[in-house]
């Protein structure tokens, strides 16, 4: 079996029963996820061993997630069409009117309508429309419950940690060893609030990507011969309220936004959030 080129080609090896037994929402997302490799096709339980060994020989020619995310949006954007959006705003809290959806990302408005269209006051980058997409397609919209967790504790992150820690953690914390002063600001300019007094470090700081999906960034200075240290927590209904994918997304993006900032040593008029 040839490499696929587009996820609609593995869709179409699928049932479209929709069962959630992979753990997706629908077939489709599943078919996404395939080809982005965030799951292998195996863990559908419905094809056939033949077609799983067929594919998997050429499971290694696949892109990563970022270079498909762009259609992983566009898929997401079709499914926006299909469902109530006055009703998805009440499940995760934001606002529908004129037929748009918007919310808070950062503190700058972010809207999709019905026909999937997105618009914003920032620029729209996909490490902030697919999880903004997937805030509203597929998150349950439970209240933040202030007890925070690491990315490897949250459902499925512990074997996707190791490429957290490189993409976000690892980046985020050379950003605070190197521009310390800059990077409070940083984390305060978007909006951030103090983290409680059990969580405090020398910089601490709770920031709110999307209106019930918050992040905690806690960095310790180097003391007393101790190296410096930086972790990402997520609140432990992050991985209801967006897929274990876009919750990555969210950290590594973050962690880019503020590295282009840092190198700039200040903050241009309008942030872009390139």
């Amino acid at each position: 079996m040839p490499p696929p080129q587009n996820a609609m080609e593995i869709y179409k090896l699928l049932d479209k029963s929709n069962c959630r037994e992979c753990g997706e929402q629908t077939c489709l997302a599943f078919a996404a996820a395939v080809y982005q490799g965030r799951k292998e096709i195996q863990r559908c339980p419905k094809l056939d061993q033949a077609t799983i060994v067929r594919f998997s020989d050429n499971s290694k020619d696949q892109n990563n997630v970022e270079q498909n995310r762009d259609e992983y949006l566009e898929i997401l954007q079709n499914e926006v069409c299909n469902i109530d959006l006055a009703a998805a705003a009440e499940r995760v809290g934001a606002d529908f009117s004129g037929g748009k959806l918007t919310l808070k990302v950062l503190g700058k408005d972010f809207s999709v309508d019905t026909s999937g269209k997105l618009s914003a006051d920032i620029h729209i980058n996909p490490w902030v429309a697919v999880p903004f997409l997937d805030y509203i397609r597929y998150g349950q919209g439970l209240p933040v419950s202030e007890t925070w967790l690491s990315f490897r504790e949250l459902k499925d992150g512990k074997e996707r940690y190791p490429l957290f820690q490189k993409r976000c953690e690892a980046p985020m914390k050379r950003v605070a060893d190197t521009y310390t002063d800059l990077f409070d600001d940083l984390v305060r300019i978007f909006g951030g609030k103090q983290v409680q007094k059990q969580f405090e470090s020398d910089i601490s700081v709770i920031l709110h990507p999307l209106p019930r999906v918050p992040i905690m960034l806690c960095y310790w200075l180097p003391e007393d011969g101790l190296a410096s240290s930086l972790n990402v927590f997520f609140d432990d209904t992050a991985d209801k309220n967006l897929t274990i994918g876009s919750v990555f997304s969210l950290g590594a993006g973050l962690c880019q936004m503020f590295e282009k900032l840092a190198l700039r040593h200040g903050f241009p008029e309008t942030v872009s959030f390139k």
